[in-house]
């Protein structure tokens, strides 16, 4: 157990407050981009209690997950990691936090550049993987069921 002083309520780790008080195996899936999958891989990476809080981890412990977040493309098989064979660079990567973000939105701009259907699904704000549109996901003034007046 640690003393009441070296306890962490919010620790950060690769731009995300992470409450202390969590388990360290439910307290990694907060940043965005890892699952519990990603987040249990490593910490039996880095050797980490995963029932143990993520408060009691001492700045050592904080510093090598931060640096096995940020590179844990190479600490995790390839099936593992969010980007298998990237687009630019043909490697597995694992983004994370805000890279995961800036990398998804070039993608979606890269679709819409080339004019892809799926490009243009997404500049028209449809429905992009086949799913219908008559009757579900609608928005703005197409809600409702319109009815012809009954003649008398």
């Amino acid at each position: 157990m640690v003393d009441e002083k070296e306890f962490k309520y919010i620790v950060r780790i690769a731009s995300t407050d992470i409450p202390g008080e969590q388990r360290l195996a439910y307290a990694l899936p907060r940043i965005r981009g890892i699952g519990q999958r990603m987040g249990h891989a490593l910490i039996s990476e880095l050797g980490l209690d995963p029932d143990r809080p993520a408060g009691e981890l001492d700045d050592k412990d904080v510093a090598r997950l931060e640096e096995a977040v940020t590179k844990g493309a190479q600490l995790v098989p390839g099936w593992l990691t969010n980007r298998q064979r990237d687009y630019d660079s043909g490697e597995n990567l694992h983004e994370v936090s805000i890279d995961l973000q800036l990398t998804h939105e070039d993608d979606i701009n890269r679709l819409k550049k080339i004019k892809s259907y799926r490009g243009v699904r997404h500049a028209s704000g449809h429905k992009v993987r086949g799913q219908r549109t008559y009757s579900n996901g609608r928005h703005g003034l197409a809600l409702g069921v319109s009815r012809k007046k009954l003649k008398k």
